[in-house]
């Protein structure tokens, strides 16, 4: 389909089946005969590469685009014998949190089509909710797996930075996105971590610093080697038990006290239930999380403003047309990026421009550490750290638009996560008017297990 023909309606995606405008292409990709995920069906987010089929990342700017090769989490989807059953809607280069940016139309809730999916992996999120696929694959910069998980039903998972490869993400902001699973239950959604995460030769940023990052809350095993990936080291379909008896889980003050209260009426009601089953609550306090919003988007924005340079019309992207190169090059931005891509780039080219970057983009990076430092500090009072997954439940389908901080301040939960590369699930916790309300769990580095081991007790 083409970018004009796709714009934003209530009416996208109806006229091919898709009630909810969950895809942008659906060309099948048939896995290995044999395999983990012999039998299942993967969506995958419009922002990772598939060889021979069309990567929009939700823009009119790549209108087209058919990669020459896959991601490494492709490969790794086809060798586990999974199917692929096509590329899902997302917001523009994952630059929103509704999927309401995309070129090609905003996706619907599946639980409620009047409301908003989530994003920027929405499509992702509606697609299992929706039943159209078993699995599948988003990428998460500030919560963007996290956030349609909780607004959909579902569960999503955010791993460690560095456990899944990176190569052929086209990346929104690289030091802090991450692909991660989506699935009904979270045994589904830890075996399809177990088939993508893992080393890689082609991503400079596979970590093998499992000792650093607590080997006992990477393995039973305490002593894993440095030069072995955590992934390697670990099941993590296998810590799917829901066993929380003897679990800390620390609730910081911070992040509950800021959600709507039927929201938190459902958290406290699942903490409850956990504790029920064994587990201990304790209060911790996370006091830099109050600028931790603020630090993520001048860090996201800068990174943004870098990495799309490359779309300039002439090596990818709408042609700009005759003339100098500077008007060429605005016409084919200009033509391309929608709204909030534009509104991103200004802020961070804006915030890395001479005589701003230390004011903005450097105190931001002492803000990162900060937060760092206390999710290390709560962590080492807690096994895990809960919260609700969003503050607040799925708006209607285009209140937002128009109010974009209001969207930005909905990350408030999620963001502080990637700011700190830790790993971190969404599972449902129950429903306020039929909408559901998602439980975040927040680990140690590499501490995937425990956060899919009480994923799984709020599932039981």
């Amino acid at each position: 389909m083409s970018a004009d023909d796709a714009r934003p309606d209530d009416t996208a995606g109806s006229d091919d089946g898709d009630e909810f405008n969950v895809f942008l292409s659906r060309e099948t990709v048939a896995g290995d005969d044999e395999g983990p995920l012999a039998g299942k069906t993967v969506a995958v987010k419009d922002n990772i590469s598939t060889a021979g089929i069309p990567t929009t990342c939700g823009s009119a700017m790549l209108d087209g685009y058919v990669p020459p090769y896959d991601a490494t989490v492709v490969e790794r989807l086809c060798e586990a014998g999974a199917t692929i059953v096509g590329k899902t809607n997302m917001d523009e280069f994952g630059m929103g949190g509704t999927t309401e940016t995309s070129a090609y139309g905003p996706t619907k809730n599946p639980v409620d089509p009047e409301h908003v999916p989530g994003g920027s992996s929405g499509g992702s999120a509606a697609a299992v909710a929706a039943g159209e696929a078993d699995l599948a694959l988003g990428s998460d910069t500030g919560g963007s797996v996290r956030n349609p998980a909780a607004f959909c039903g579902v569960v999503g998972i955010k791993p460690t930075y560095g456990l899944v490869s990176r190569y052929g993400l086209v990346a929104y902001a690289n030091s802090l996105e991450q692909i991660g699973p989506l699935a009904t239950t979270v045994e589904d959604a830890a075996a399809l971590l177990d088939a993508i995460a893992g080393p890689d030769e082609h991503d400079a940023t596979t970590r093998y610093d499992a000792a650093e990052g607590g080997a006992a809350a990477v393995s039973d095993a305490a002593d894993v080697p440095d030069d072995v990936h955590p992934a390697d080291a670990t099941e993590y379909a296998a810590a799917a038990d829901g066993d929380v008896d003897g679990m800390t889980i620390g609730v910081p003050t911070e992040l509950v006290e800021g959600a709507d209260d039927a929201v938190v009426d459902v958290f406290e009601d699942a903490l409850a239930d956990l504790e029920a089953r064994g587990a201990e609550t304790v209060e911790v306090s996370l006091p830099s999380v109050e600028h931790a919003v603020q630090a993520y988007y001048v860090i996201a924005m800068s990174e943004a403003s870098s990495n799309l340079a490359r779309f300039d019309g002439v090596r990818y992207g709408i042609d700009g047309g005759e003339g100098n190169w500077n008007e060429s090059f605005a016409r084919s931005r200009e033509e391309g990026f929608g709204d909030e891509v534009k509104r991103r780039v200004l802020l961070g080219t804006y915030a890395l421009s001479a005589g701003y970057h230390d004011k903005y983009y450097k105190k931001a990076q002492d803000a990162r550490a900060w937060v760092k430092q206390d999710f290390d500090e709560a962590l080492a009072e807690a096994d895990v750290l809960a919260t609700p997954t969003m503050p607040v439940l799925p708006p209607k389908r285009g209140e937002s638009l128009d109010d974009p901080l209001s969207l930005y301040l909905m990350d408030a939960n999620t963001v502080p996560v990637n700011l700190a590369n830790l790993p971190a699930i969404s599972v449902p916790a129950g429903e306020v008017e039929g909408l559901p309300v998602g439980m975040q769990f927040v680990g140690p580095a590499f501490g995937e297990e425990t956060v899919i081991r009480a994923g799984s007790a709020v599932e039981e």
